[in-house]
């Protein structure tokens, strides 16, 4: 059975249907430590829509990371407000944001976004678990099938590629159906075959599961590659 047949779409009504995937309204992020204050976003204004495959672009230091944090619910803005699907997060508490991070949203980091030990198919169920999937076999393998590892299911993760594993990666977001996919420079260790698969991936997230997908990253492969970029220059977006 292939893995799309197992996609219910979650239920939309006339009062959520318009809300984007993603927005920062004015949103201000200030580090303190001691009397020394780091401004990291200054007034950031951010909208993404259902469905867009976007790349927040920008030099280190531009704010990135913080929007990323903020746009996963591990941060709280100092000013403004972060929705996500309607939902305003810095209104969520505690236990509502694990929720957040476990149903509708998937992070994929540049590395160490896996258990090492564990083959290819048990992290999928290891995801699949922490989101209280069901059919747990049967949508780990369709998931890895079709990100082309079906000839992975058994090998552990230290043995795949820094490409595979990455593919791995995005096989767990897609069989936990997560609305919501952030990755914080995913390509950032590969070679530019590897990268190019990864970012098919990303491609074929979107397109064929739905999901809306957000690259954070430094690289113009990454921007090329989406359907729009988003420019991150001291805290503001430029474009």
């Amino acid at each position: 059975m292939a893995l799309r047949s197992l996609y219910v779409e979650p239920e939309v009504t006339p009062e959520t249907v318009d809300w984007p995937a993603l927005e920062f309204h004015d949103v201000f992020r200030i580090h303190r430590s001691g009397p020394v204050e780091t401004v990291a976003l200054r007034g950031l204004d951010v909208r993404i829509e259902r469905g867009e495959f976007v790349a927040v672009w920008g030099p280190s230091g531009s704010g990135k990371s913080t929007f990323l944090a903020l746009a996963g619910g591990l941060d709280r803005p100092t000013a403004g407000e972060v929705r996500a699907f309607g939902d305003p997060l810095s209104g969520l508490s505690e236990a509502e944001l694990a929720r957040y991070r476990a149903h509708t949203l998937a992070m994929v980091f540049q590395s160490d976004n896996l258990w090492s030990a564990l083959s290819a198919e048990e992290n999928v169920r290891v995801a699949l678990a922490l989101a209280d999937r069901d059919e747990a076999r049967l949508r780990a393998r369709s998931a890895l099938d079709a990100f082309g590892l079906a000839r992975r299911y058994a090998h552990p993760v230290h043995a795949l590629s820094g490409g595979e594993q990455q593919r791995v990666a995005i096989a767990a977001a897609a069989a936990r159906e997560a609305r919501l996919v952030l990755a914080d420079e995913p390509t950032g260790e590969l070679d530019s075959f590897n990268e190019r698969a990864v970012l098919d991936g990303f491609g074929r997230l979107r397109r064929d599961f739905g999901s809306t997908v957000v690259v954070v990253s430094h690289s113009d492969v990454v921007a090329r590659a989406a359907d729009r970029v988003i420019e991150i220059r001291d805290g503001r977006a430029v474009r």
